[in-house]
């Protein structure tokens, strides 16, 4: 990590009177943070935005001179990665059946479409699309592998972000200042997941491997019990008995303290091919723009039965799990959980596999709480034992902004958890800055597109306005908004988010500082509505 002499050093210099002068150019227009789905989304934009027209400096309001020396020596934009390759997620999650939650068709970007035919993608093919799209969009040449941003200060004299970046290849740490900085980081921490200590865990003889740092665990004819009932856990569980991978386990176990919603979803959709087809009079892309709709209004219209109607929902999935475990002995009370659906997210397995493996007795389900390790297992609270060669802990994520990002304005420490976010983009009070979320009760990608629409809109917005700032506050004239409990991922009480609510910016009462998570009034929140509005403070 940084060392914070030299941070508190680096701090004093950048930000004494007249460090240098304020016409000197950033060394780029938009430093992004991260080369994951969302990463990739603002920098591809970005390039379609520059082929569309003659290259402009997004922040051209000088003198004739000073845009010809800006347009010379500030580049536009750079995608600064942790890891040795880009994907994000998919880069860093390699366990047995790691997929998507949500379909291709909305998962994909809306500039690219994926038109792959199954329903929820294999993680090894979404990374290959991430890498695809990069190539394709030539951003591939803008990112700097293996750099880590460990502290963004802005300067309120120069106008400008100062990253203290570190090059983990040569241990170099080097700065380097932008305009504007893109957040797309995620929000949990890559090198360390969610782990409790559990009592004697040391005794175990066996293997314990957490899915976040799954490097070939050998699990071939051997014992296995994970720990978990979250997305994680119920991929696993199918994946470890495929008879027709390369390994497959003896026997799963997955053990979970409290049950979790489930519903089967088809594996495959072939509707575009169909819709598309020989006798069809509609194109492949008119076909797609039908079917991604399709798919994002059954979403949102799952979610709103959720929330507004929680007691058909819960029979609906109840009733469907009943048959699903028909004849296999397995007790429904283990997919019955006491929350309301979507109060916690809802589990989707392609084709049945988890209630598949349930009913071939290679797996099972076990609701009970860990007493302590054994030398050879888990001593459960009601007296049973599970036996395990192997224990995976799929027991979350450890959530972090920022990749783990030092903040500060003007010198002064930003706490992001403190602070309220202005449409799910910006940040309060902190200039020059957007921060990408997506959905977790959609698909991922679809506010991502929305969020890179907004920030592109913003950027041209100050361009043509002339504007060298704009700052997202919460207090006006006349209104003052209120802080909410609720985080930037919305009601969501799932346990890693609930650790977390601390670390996430929050809401507000009002809009536009209320999280929507509903794709539709975003849409025309980012898409359509004005720029400028009473929040937003704009400076030249």
């Amino acid at each position: 990590m940084l060392n914070m002499t030299t941070a508190k050093q680096a701090l004093k210099k950048r930000f004494k009177a007249k460090p240098y002068s304020s016409d000197a150019p950033a060394d780029y227009e938009v430093l992004i943070i991260g080369a994951g789905i969302a990463g990739i989304s603002m920098a591809c934009h970005l390039q379609q935005q520059s082929s569309q027209k003659s290259h402009r400096s997004l922040f051209d309001s000088k003198s004739v001179k000073q845009k010809k020396r800006l347009k010379l020596n500030s580049q536009r934009f750079l995608i600064v990665e942790k890891r040795e390759d880009l994907g994000g997620t998919w880069d860093l999650f390699t366990y047995p059946g790691i997929r998507s939650d949500s379909d291709a068709l909305t998962f994909g970007y809306n500039f690219r479409p994926w038109l792959d035919h199954k329903m929820l993608a294999k993680g090894a093919d979404i990374k290959s699309y991430i890498a695809d799209t990069a190539r394709e969009f030539k951003v591939v040449e803008h990112i700097r592998y293996q750099h880590e941003v460990q502290q963004l200060s802005w300067s309120s004299d120069s106008q400008q972000w100062t990253a203290m970046i570190k090059n983990h290849a040569t241990s170099e740490v080097l700065s380097l200042t932008a305009n504007f900085v893109v957040g797309a980081t995620g929000y949990y921490d890559y090198e360390t997941g969610y782990r409790p200590h559990f009592k004697n865990e040391e005794n175990f003889k066996g293997e314990i491997v957490h899915p976040q740092h799954w490097q070939e665990t050998q699990y071939d004819d051997k014992k296995v019990v994970v720990i978990g009932s979250g997305a994680t856990a119920m991929t696993l569980i199918p994946a470890l008995v495929d008879e027709s991978s390369k390994q497959c386990a003896r026997h799963v176990t997955m053990l979970q303290r409290s049950p979790t919603y489930v519903a089967s979803v088809p594996g495959d959709d072939n509707a575009l091919d169909w819709l598309s087809g020989k006798f069809s009079p509609l194109s492949k892309a008119q076909a797609y723009t039908l079917l991604r709709t399709r798919n994002v209004m059954f979403q949102q219209g799952v979610y709103r039965v959720a929330i507004y109607a929680p007691k058909m929902m819960k029979a609906l999935l109840n009733h469907k799990v009943r048959k699903e475990l028909k004849g296999s002995g397995v007790d429904v009370a283990h997919f019955k959980p006491a929350y309301n659906p979507w109060e916690e997210r809802l589990c989707a397995v392609p084709d049945s596999d988890l209630f598949q493996a349930l009913h071939s007795k290679c797996a099972e389900v076990v609701t009970d709480s860990i007493s302590q390790f054994t030398s050879t297992g888990i001593a459960l609270a009601s007296g049973k034992h599970l036996d395990a060669d192997i224990i995976v802990t799929a027991t979350g994520l450890k959530l972090q902004m920022l990749g783990g990002a030092a903040l500060y304005v003007d010198g002064e420490s930003i706490d992001v958890g403190a602070r309220m976010t202005y449409k799910a983009v910006m940040l309060e009070g902190v200039p020059n800055m957007a921060i990408m979320f997506g959905y977790t009760n959609a698909s991922w990608t679809l506010k991502i597109d929305l969020a890179c629409q907004y920030v592109l809109r913003l950027l041209s917005y100050m361009n043509k306005e002339g504007y060298k700032t704009v700052c997202a506050q919460a207090e006006t004239e006349h209104e003052k908004v209120k802080t909410q409990a609720d985080t930037v991922l919305g009601a969501l009480s799932a346990g890693y988010v609930s650790r977390a609510k601390d670390e996430l910016p929050k809401q507000g009462d009002r809009y536009p500082w209320r999280v929507n998570n509903n794709y539709v009034t975003d849409r025309i929140m980012l898409k359509y509505r004005k720029i400028k509005d009473e929040w937003l403070q704009f400076n030249r």
